[in-house]
């Protein structure tokens, strides 16, 4: 009877130790479960973190993205603009030289012209003109003259010319007469077309242009009616019609 007991208390003591056991091994189990669910959450939290911080960026990347299309489309409406512009500029410099080319022929052209009008123009336009002729080139492809340069040259020589032609002249020049006789005469030149002469003594002609030159006629008989018309210029005479021939080519 004193054996049942002892065996009893045996097995509660075996039962209890067991129950402790479990005990501490279902407080790890559920420890550890704790643990894996803070992980899970924290993982779950850095993740739904990571994704706003991805959406942010992707949404930053793509008005970037935007951006760089609308300067992209930009630069190139840019770019066939100055394509366009490019193409003018070219077009007006390809006028340009040309224009240039011809003025440069031009320009050639008139100087060329020049001696042989200069030959037709009366002594004293020559010499307002000399600086200007000798300022002519020589050989026009060494010339170092610019194009305005030599525009303004003979145009100035031309408007000289042009002056002259519309123009009665009165001039104190040295004339060989006859027998080469140089007498000082007073030359009365009507435009570039005709001039008539008068010295001191009497002596008079007229003159005309030509290819080489002015010629002179001696022509004495003319001698009133010149020394008539230099008194009408000189406002010693009253302005009356003086006949003096003239001769037309």
């Amino acid at each position: 009877m004193n054996k049942i007991p002892i065996i009893m208390m045996l097995v509660l003591t075996s039962l209890g130790v067991y129950a402790q056991e479990g005990m501490e091994q279902a407080k790890a189990t559920l420890n550890k479960w704790y643990d894996i669910q803070r992980i899970i959450s924290k993982e779950e939290h850095d993740w739904r973190v990571n994704r706003e911080l991805m959406q942010d960026r992707a949404l930053v990347l793509e008005k970037e993205c935007a951006s760089v299309l609308e300067k992209k489309a930009l630069a190139t409406n840019e770019t066939a603009r100055l394509e366009i512009q490019l193409a003018e500029l070219q077009a007006q410099n390809e006028q340009v030289i040309r224009v240039v080319e011809q003025m440069k022929e031009a320009a050639v052209k008139l100087e060329k012209q020049v001696p042989a009008l200069l030959t037709k123009t009366p002594d004293p336009v020559r010499e307002r003109v000399k600086p200007l002729v000798q300022r002519l080139p020589k050989e026009q492809e060494e010339t170092k003259m610019g194009l305005p340069e030599r525009f303004q040259n003979v145009i100035g020589i031309l408007n000289e010319i042009s002056k002259a032609n519309g123009e009665v002249t009165v001039a104190t020049e040295i004339r060989t007469l006859e027998k080469g006789r140089q007498t000082e005469v007073k030359t009365l030149y009507v435009g570039m077309g005709q001039a008539y002469y008068l010295s001191a003594a009497g002596d008079a002609g007229l003159g005309r242009p030509t290819e080489t030159g002015w010629e002179w006629q001696p022509s004495n008989e003319l001698a009133t009616s010149i020394t008539e018309m230099m008194q009408i210029l000189q406002n010693k005479a009253t302005a009356r019609f003086v006949p003096l021939p003239v001769s037309i080519r």
